[in-house]
C-alpha cells in the first residue's frame, strides 16, 4: 500500500469513478470530494465490489473555497491532487456561460491556492482535445496551435490550462500533468460503474444506450453535411478504462519525480478518427441491438473532425489505449442492462 493520498474531485463523475478504481488498484489512499451534481453516490458502492476498498467521500463543492479549504486541512496527507470537476457539457455550456466559467474556474483556482499551502507535489488537470479547437492537421499532436475555442467549456480548458502554466511558473511548488482527452466512452467491464449523468444525457454514448434500451425515442444526429466521409462529424472514442489508467501513470509521474518539466502535456486518444454513424454501426454490431436515430441540424459549438496524435504518450508515459471500440460498445451496453436490473432506468 503506497501512503501518498490522493485527492480526486469529481471522483464519483464518469472519468473520475473509474480513475479512483485504477488508483486503488495501483495501492494509493484515494479521498473524493464531489458535489454530486451529475453523480450518484451509489457509485461509491460500485467502487467498493471492484475494488474490495471504499474510499474516503466528502460530499462538498470544490467551488467554494471554504470547503476546499477544510478538504486540505482534515486531509493534510494529500500527496496529488487529479482534477475533474467540472460542468462539462459543449451544449449546455453555450446556453449558461456564466455558470461554466464561474464553477470550473473558481474550483481550479480555489484548488491551486491550497495546493501552494500544503505539501502538495502535482496536479493532474482534466483538460480536453477542444483545447485545439478546428484543428488545420489531424491526427493532432501536442504542438498543434491552440486555436479560439468554439464553446464556453472548450475556453474554461484552454483557460484553466493558462492559470496552472501561470501559476507554476511564478513558483508554485508543485508539477503538473495536463492529459487533453479526446472522447471517453464505455464502462468498466464488470459494469459495476459506468457512465450515468442525472437527466438527459449530453454525451453520445448514454443517448445510445438509452435510446436502443427504449428509454429514449430516437438518438438525434447533428448534422450530415459536414466534410467527412458520411457526413457526420469525427471523434477519436477512447475507452475509459484506458483513460483512467493513464491517470494513474501521470500521478506516479510526479510522485517519483520523473516528469522531464514542470508542466508537461499529453494527448490521449486511440490515433483513429470514427464519425458519429460509424459508432452507431459499431454498436449495433457489438451488441445485436438497433440504435433508432434520425439525422437533424448541425448543433452549436461541434467541431467537424477531430482525432489524436497520441505518439507522446505511447512513447514518454508508456501508456497506450489498448481496448477495441465493439469491446467498448458492448461494455457499455452491459453497464446499462444492470441499471435496468438494478430498476435505476
Amino acid at each position: 500500500m503506497k501512503t501518498e493520498r490522493i485527492l480526486v474531485t469529481g471522483g464519483t463523475g464518469y472519468i473520475g469513478s473509474h480513475t479512483v478504481v485504477e488508483l486503488q488498484q495501483a495501492g494509493y489512499p484515494v479521498v473524493i470530494i464531489d458535489n454530486l451534481s451529475n453523480s450518484n453516490r451509489d457509485v461509491l458502492d460500485g467502487i467498493e465490489r471492484i475494488t474490495g476498498i471504499r474510499p474516503d467521500f466528502v460530499e462538498g463543492d470544490c467551488s467554494d473555497r471554504a470547503v476546499v479549504k477544510k478538504l486540505f486541512n482534515d486531509y493534510p496527507d494529500i500527496a496529488g491532487v487529479i482534477n475533474f470537476a467540472a460542468s462539462k457539457a459543449v451544449g449546455e455550456s453555450m446556453e449558461k456561460p456564466i455558470l461554466y466559467y464561474r464553477n470550473n474556474l473558481n474550483i481550479l483556482l480555489n484548488l491551486l491556492d491550497e495546493m501552494s499551502t500544503h505539501a502538495t507535489k502535482g496536479i493532474v488537470f482534466s483538460s480536453s482535445c477542444t483545447v485545439y479547437g478546428e484543428p488545420d492537421v489531424n491526427p493532432v499532436t501536442e504542438e498543434a496551435p491552440i486555436k479560439k475555442a468554439t464553446s464556453p467549456y472548450g475556453n474554461t480548458k484552454q483557460i484553466s490550462e493558462e492559470i496552472i502554466t501561470d501559476v507554476i511558473n511564478a513558483g508554485a511548488p508543485f508539477k503538473s500533468v495536463l492529459l487533453r482527452y479526446f472522447n471517453p466512452v464505455g464502462a468498466h467491464p464488470s459494469a459495476e460503474i459506468g457512465e450515468l449523468p442525472n437527466g438527459v444525457p449530453q454525451n453520445l454514448i448514454p443517448f445510445v444506450t438509452q435510446t436502443a434500451m427504449g428509454i429514449r425515442k430516437e438518438l438525434s444526429v447533428f448534422g450530415d453535411d459536414y466534410n467527412t466521409p458520411d457526413g457526420s462529424c469525427i471523434r477519436d472514442y477512447i475507452n475509459v478504462v484506458d483513460l483512467a489508467k493513464a491517470h494513474v501513470i501521470a500521478v506516479e509521474r510526479m510522485l517519483t519525480d520523473k516528469s522531464e518539466a514542470k508542466i508537461e502535456v499529453f494527448n490521449l486518444g486511440t490515433g483513429v478518427g470514427l464519425s458519429v454513424l460509424e459508432l452507431i454501426a459499431s454498436f449495433e454490431r457489438a451488441t445485436g441491438v438497433k440504435v433508432p436515430h434520425k439525422i437533424v441540424g448541425r448543433r452549436a459549438g461541434d467541431i467537424e473532425k477531430v482525432w489524436a496524435n497520441p505518439a507522446r504518450a505511447n512513447n514518454v508515459l508508456g501508456w497506450k489505449a489498448e481496448t477495441p471500440i465493439d469491446d467498448t460498445m458492448r461494455s457499455a451496453w452491459a453497464w446499462q442492462c444492470r441499471l435496468r436490473e438494478r430498476g435505476v432506468m
